[in-house]
């Protein structure tokens, strides 16, 4: 009697491992998955134009620093405004006089100093070259007027 009930407990121990492997393999086999693709939402790496407008707008939303200078420029009054127009045009008016004094009419060709900015203009295949050099800082600036080719 012990032989028999052994038995049985070895072929439902059997059974129990087959059934467990068939579903498994079941499972693996109808499991099946496939490659990620990452499709780019900014449309900076990548990602559709069309979501510009929404990415700017939400960065605007959420953006809690404020320029500490805007404050200053909007609250001055029409006078203030009037002065700094004025001053903006005096010293516009005074640069134009002194490159007219030290240029002549035209931008001729050469090397000239204006205080600590150094300005060196010379023809090339692109068109005029204008190098500025601010000779405290060391900044560099250089503008290239085309030719009319």
């Amino acid at each position: 009697m012990r032989l028999h009930v052994m038995i049985r407990k070895k072929s439902k121990h059997k059974q129990m491992k087959k059934l467990l492997f068939l579903v498994l393999f079941l499972t693996s086999y109808f499991g099946f998955s496939q490659q990620l693709a990452y499709k780019p939402v900014n449309p900076a790496f990548g990602g559709d134009t069309f979501n510009y407008t929404w990415l700017l707008n939400s960065a605007n939303a959420q953006n809690s620093f404020t320029d500490p200078n805007a404050a200053t420029r909007d609250n001055q009054s029409e006078l203030e405004q009037f002065a700094e127009n004025l001053n903006r045009q005096l010293l516009g008016q005074l640069s134009r006089t002194l490159f007219n004094a030290q240029l002549g009419d035209g931008l001729q060709e050469g090397t000239f100093t204006f205080g600590t900015l150094s300005l060196e203009i010379f023809d090339s295949a692109e068109g005029l070259v204008i190098n500025i050099l601010d000779t405290n800082t060391g900044e560099q600036t250089q503008i290239i007027v085309p030719n009319n080719n």
